[in-house]
């Protein structure tokens, strides 16, 4: 910090807390994959949000703010267009400078992409994308978690000894443990949310991925007594089992939370898979950040629909944004390659557009949604959030603040300004505190509930100005 001060660090590299470092004369700042909800300080007060304390830094020093992202924010684009930003577009895929890709074809003897002549890298487009109804899969009589062009892409990748990429958003083996019964789910007693199973290292556990509260698998069911007790769902876990199981010879790892909880683990496993130790590596979405792995020609979506129906305005947007990033996680060196996009709905614009490589396409329908809904950017949003471990404590609180936002409204003559809720959020108690919301949509949300805070005050009360996420 005293040599950032000095003027003893010319760069400086680091996430979203280098912004503020102390330094004597900034001229860039470059925030790399801007649409990434990491940027935004959720974790504790003060949140805030990087991208936008970045855009303010750089106007007061004069310095030039670059966002980089092949799949920029809706509100991001909008803003841009509107403001007349410098846009920089990358239609193509930079495989290497013309020395590089060079040596490479010495190496291997593959025949390299034609270079342009006034180019002094070689490009080429990006992967090939093939959707797959798992609707038909499953009237074709194929039950498994791996559709037919997805079985045979793996056995071709794995006769040229090459390899393949499987993602999946969900961890563990079972993501839903019922009662066949009586229709009881277990769940997490501080997080009402369902266990999921987990089998790593042979125990039988149920876990909660928000608290950590873990139990052993039950022989019986805790409501009814019934021991007919089933596993639904598919994570990374099962996954695993499953490729092991359908391709015996294949080496595998697995990238998730489970596997890279101690330090170093994230290299060790990277480095593992560079080295072509494994075949196939399975994982969730730390796979779609910016890997650059030449011998991956395949890259399989187990279920593409993960998240896509999430109660939040932005659930589109997030999948369209994750299934891009992580198709680009293929094809990136002379060997080319495709991706197999598995989902049970097909014709969502969000699914079509991400297997199109098409954010324009995209863009033009989720604005046209937005603007029809009264959704940012058109407008912006205030979240109140209550919580606490007295249920109707919260809910009162939250009833009292809508009921003083609304009189407010009416009385201020705020016409453009409307209400979402009182209601418990979608995951409705978290770590044992239950969680109830309000939501302020309008031109400037903040400015009401900044003018009237001391009188909305209740149970555990926060407040989200522009919140990434109304979950």
């Amino acid at each position: 910090w005293r040599r950032a001060r000095a003027g003893q660090l010319p760069i400086i590299v680091g996430p979203r807390s280098a912004l503020l470092v102390p330094l004597p004369n900034p001229g860039l700042i470059v925030l790399d994959e801007c649409h990434d909800e990491s940027y935004y300080q959720t974790e504790g007060q003060p949140y805030y949000s990087a991208i936008e304390a970045a855009l303010a830094y750089g106007r007061q020093t004069g310095s030039v703010v670059l966002l980089g992202s092949a799949t920029p924010g809706v509100g991001q684009m909008y803003r841009a267009q509107r403001d007349g930003w410098n846009m920089l577009n990358l239609p193509l895929r930079i495989l290497a400078h013309r020395a590089a890709v060079q040596s490479y074809t010495d190496r291997t003897g593959l025949t390299p992409p034609a270079l342009e002549t006034e180019a002094d890298a070689a490009a080429f487009h990006l992967p090939a994308v093939e959707v797959v109804d798992m609707r038909q899969e499953l009237k074709a009589g194929n039950r498994s978690i791996f559709s037919r062009p997805l079985r045979d892409g793996i056995e071709a990748v794995l006769a040229a000894g090459q390899q393949a990429i499987l993602f999946l958003n969900r961890r563990g083996t079972a993501t839903y443990v019922f009662c066949r019964d009586c229709g009881s789910s277990l769940r997490c007693p501080r997080c009402d949310r369902p266990l999921v199973q987990h089998m790593q290292g042979g125990a039988n556990a149920l876990t909660c991925h928000t608290c950590g509260y873990r139990r052993q698998m039950p022989k019986k069911c805790p409501t009814c007594g019934s021991a007919h007790i089933r596993q639904y769902g598919t994570g990374t876990e099962k996954v695993e089992s499953e490729v092991q199981a359908a391709f015996p010879n294949a080496r595998t790892l697995r990238w998730d939370a489970e596997t890279v909880r101690e330090k170093g683990s994230h290299e060790i496993l990277l480095s593992h898979f560079m080295n072509h130790q494994a075949d196939i590596l399975v994982g969730t979405q730390m796979l779609a950040k910016g890997l650059d792995l030449p011998l991956v020609t395949l890259v399989g979506v187990i279920l593409a629909d993960v998240g896509l129906n999430l109660d939040d305005y932005r659930a589109g947007e997030r999948t369209f944004q994750l299934l891009t990033q992580v198709a680009g996680r293929a094809g990136r060196s002379l060997l080319g390659g495709r991706v197999v996009l598995q989902t049970f709905q097909p014709e969502h614009y969000a699914i079509q557009s991400a297997a199109q490589h098409d954010y324009t396409g995209f863009y033009r329908q989720e604005i046209r949604y937005r603007r029809e809904m009264h959704y940012p950017p058109f407008t912006r949003l205030t979240r109140l959030e209550f919580r606490g471990t007295d249920a109707a404590a919260v809910e009162e609180s939250a009833k009292k603040a809508a009921a003083i936002l609304q009189q407010r409204i009416d009385e201020e003559n705020y016409a453009a300004t409307r209400l979402i809720g009182p209601v418990p959020c979608f995951f409705g108690k978290q770590n044992g505190q239950y969680r109830w919301q309000v939501v302020v949509n309008g031109p400037d949300p903040a400015a009401l509930i900044r003018a009237h805070q001391k009188e909305l005050a209740g149970e555990g009360m926060l407040i989200q100005v522009d919140p990434p996420s109304l979950l």
